[in-house]
């Protein structure tokens, strides 16, 4: 391209050679607001280390056979389940209007005040009443973090790395998994009040968050959206190595917007959501996110993260060695989620999912099958704890961190608030489900049926991912239209645009790919020049004065390429 200088060319050049070398500030930005995640995952195994001690607490500890004891099992449940029936109820759905007036960061905001308050507030509390209601309300800001952090990382983070950055979330999780299994064992002889212990370190996470968000720039992607497009270039000045690359992206995801707009049209909240299962696009989309979500829960991690001193105190152990064992699945499961910042991007989301789905059912059922060895046995409890480990070690670095990256980049611009808040909704009330039925499971099916029945789970999940989830992952950035792209969106692009598209259109549109992909300044300027939307004139306003543009070099050495 003539109208680059070699700087540019030698800039453009290190994205692809140098695909990790960013500005600090994109990488605190995704590391703090991932850092919530850490919350869910101490969490969920503060109520894990707390089952052996809070029912007695409360009254909650009626024998077999009693009266009351159907009773203490389905509380028991609830208690565990609260958070996920506060974010799925709640939470998750109003995080669209929250995200629209508050923006990224504003939402993320008010989500750690929530899981500040709320651990603090269980800790604190008389019943279980009291501890059910605080853990409700734990849920709602667990729902706005979980819809909207992975969305504002995948909306900061450049393509080539995006899998890799938003998969924190996972990573954050596992590593909070791992703090709250340390943290059980260290208040395991704290006496009476070790539970509530347990259950009220999980507010440490969330105080860098909410100190730290503030520091991060905003979603550029929201500030366009709401026709900040000044502010939203100096957020890309911020997150970008050079301001080409920042006018680049800005005129990509301009229009983008414009683009969605021109197609979708003013939507209500409402509206919004009926689209979900009634556009053809955003509907693929919102299939594929409720499989990738509901497998989640399928898979059976969720049972371990709750309930695991449980299940290997089904299994033989001492309260101390059944926290000992919980331990052991937080290290294995934090450790094997750091191979997945090479592997979400290198061989993409789906073909993760169809490698880790068959290997944690044969892992559940052998988990499952070693409750057979007797107890007497020194093997007994070594070979529980190996299957379930290795069943850790497999979901890691596959089903872990795919879910929120998928559900986070396979909806449009337009309706991805709403799409995440779905996702995550699926996600939670499924897990809800689990926390208060799992109890009931385990007594009933016994160890074994309930491992079996999971691992069989495990493969109906794999049939649904093998038909209903594409691959997201692209080489190419802000490639949106994948190859389930609607005609109406790639022929509106092709109307819209008089020079070489900003992005390639996927290979199963009937449409020729545009020539071409790094587009100049001047060439940029030419097509946005000729649009005739009021943001788009900004937008080119904005790229000549960074750049220093005549007005007249915009049709020099020929005009734009087509």
């Amino acid at each position: 391209m003539p109208e680059l200088d070699d700087d540019d060319k030698a800039v453009l050049r290190l994205e692809v050679t140098k695909k990790w070398s960013h500005p600090w500030k994109l990488y605190i930005t995704v590391a703090v607001c991932s850092i919530g995640a850490a919350v869910q995952g101490w969490d969920q195994t503060g109520t894990n280390g707390a089952n052996l001690s809070f029912p007695d607490a409360f009254g909650l500890n009626s024998p077999e056979g009693s009266p009351g004891y159907e009773r203490d099992f389905w509380i028991i449940g609830l208690v565990n389940s609260g958070p996920y029936i506060g974010s799925s109820f709640f939470g998750c759905w109003i995080s669209d209007p929250c995200n629209r007036y508050l923006g990224r960061r504003g939402t993320i905001m008010v989500s750690a005040i929530l899981l500040i308050a709320t651990p603090i507030g269980g800790a604190v509390c008389a019943t279980w009443e009291q501890l059910f209601a605080t853990r409700v309300i734990m849920g709602v800001g667990m729902g706005l973090k979980g819809a909207t952090t992975p969305v504002f990382a995948a909306e900061n983070a450049p393509a080539a790395i995006r899998g890799a950055l938003v998969m924190t979330w996972q990573f954050w999780t596992a590593f909070g998994i791992f703090l709250g299994t340390a943290f059980n064992l260290a208040v395991y002889n704290a006496g009476p009040v070790g539970w509530r212990l347990q259950l009220g370190s999980a507010f440490i996470p969330a105080v860098p968050l909410a100190i730290l968000v503030y520091f991060c720039p905003e979603s550029p992607r929201w500030y366009i959206k709401h026709n900040k497009h000044e502010k939203a270039y100096k957020s890309l000045l911020k997150l970008r190595n050079h301001p080409l690359q920042a006018a680049r992206d800005l005129y990509y995801i301009s229009t983008q917007i414009e683009i969605e707009a021109e197609i979708v049209g003013e939507s209500t909240y409402i509206s919004r959501f009926g689209q979900l299962f009634t556009i053809p696009r955003v509907r693929r989309a919102t299939l594929a996110s409720f499989v990738v979500m509901i497998a989640q829960q399928m898979c059976g991690i969720n049972i371990m993260a709750f309930y695991s001193s449980s299940i290997f105190r089904e299994g033989g152990a001492s309260d101390f060695t059944a926290l000992l064992g919980s331990f052991g699945f937080g290290a294995v499961n934090f450790i094997f989620a750091i191979p997945a910042f090479y592997t979400i991007d290198t061989y993409g989301r789906r073909n993760l999912l169809l490698f880790t789905f068959p290997n944690m059912a044969w892992t559940l059922l052998a988990a499952g099958f070693a409750f057979y060895i007797p107890k007497s046995s020194s093997a007994h409890l070594g070979i529980i704890a190996l299957f379930i480990y290795m069943f850790a070690a497999f979901y890691s670095p596959g089903e872990g961190p795919v879910p929120f990256t998928y559900s986070a980049e396979v909806f449009p611009l337009s309706h991805r608030e709403v799409g995440m808040g779905w996702a995550v909704a699926t996600c939670l009330f499924w897990a809800g489900v689990l926390g208060i039925t799992f109890p009931k499971i385990l007594a009933a099916f016994t160890p074994t049926g309930a491992f079996g029945f999971f691992a069989g789970l495990n493969i109906v999940a794999l049939v649904m991912i093998f038909l209903w989830v594409p691959e997201t992952k692209v080489s190419r950035p802000y490639n949106f239209i994948w190859y389930h792209t609607d005609y109406a969106l790639s022929n509106a692009l092709l109307r819209n645009s008089t020079t070489s598209l900003p992005f390639p259109l996927a290979s199963s549109c009937r449409t020729r790919p545009a020539r071409g992909y790094h587009g100049s300044l001047n060439v940029m300027s030419s097509s946005i020049n000729r649009r005739s939307s009021s943001h788009s004139t900004r937008l080119m306003t904005i790229l000549l004065r960074t750049f220093g543009i005549k007005s007249d070099d915009r049709t020099r050495k020929g005009g734009p390429r087509r």
